[in-house]
């Protein structure tokens, strides 16, 4: 399998409130190239990965967003055996 370039489409950080901490972050819908842009069910999807910096940015921003892009390889069906001819039967 050949590795692919990240692709990188938003950032944020981690923030605790009252209620614990989550994450909050921004992602730039023009930098997702369409051909990561999937239809189910009628609706478009992205799949993403939100990953910890090592160190947050100038803006203190510690997490990377970035495109999902596994793929599963295709499988081929299995042929098809063909009918066994059993020339030994009576009729």
């Amino acid at each position: 399998m050949e590795a692919k370039k990240t692709i990188y489409v938003g950032n944020g950080k981690k923030i605790t409130g009252p209620y614990g901490e989550f994450r909050n972050f921004s992602v730039c819908l023009s930098d997702i190239p369409q051909d990561n842009i999937f239809e189910y069910n009628g609706k478009k999807y992205v799949k993403l990965n939100v990953n910890d910096k090592k160190e947050p940015d100038q803006y203190g921003k510690d997490l990377a967003v970035s495109i999902d892009q596994y793929k599963p390889q295709e499988q081929a069906a299995p042929a098809q055996a063909a009918p066994a001819k059993d020339d030994d039967l009576p009729f």
